[in-house]
């Protein structure tokens, strides 16, 4: 006679479904709790040892932007165009890593396209 095949008991795979979804939607909220953190949070890039200062918030939203007056050149505005968008830069720069760190933690160990 041929061998018999154990089968795995009935309703595991439905338990360990369950499982995951609540692993998935607690992480879901876990991410939305860590999005909401950064939207709070504020950095600043800075250009030309400081003449251009930009403040962001964690949505990449730009809250303010200083320029000393002693930059401001009427000759040369490109010069001043060049300072803020290298300012804007760097604040952007800092938000993504801030991200990076304060989200890489949830997504630890999980291979999800977009999110490593």
């Amino acid at each position: 006679m041929g061998k018999m095949k154990r089968r795995a008991p009935r309703g595991g795979g439905k338990m360990n479904q369950k499982n995951m979804m609540k692993q998935l939607q607690k992480m879901q909220s876990e991410m939305a709790q860590a999005q909401a953190n950064l939207e709070e949070q504020e950095v600043q890039g800075t250009a030309g040892g400081g003449a251009v200062t930009v403040t962001m918030d964690g949505a990449k939203r730009v809250k303010s932007v200083h320029i000393d007056p002693d930059v401001i050149d009427e000759d040369d505005i490109e010069m001043l165009e060049d300072l803020i968008v290298a300012a804007v830069n760097e604040a952007g720069t800092q938000v993504d890593a801030i991200t990076s760190d304060q989200m890489g933690h949830l997504t630890e160990g999980i291979n999800i396209p977009g999110l490593s």
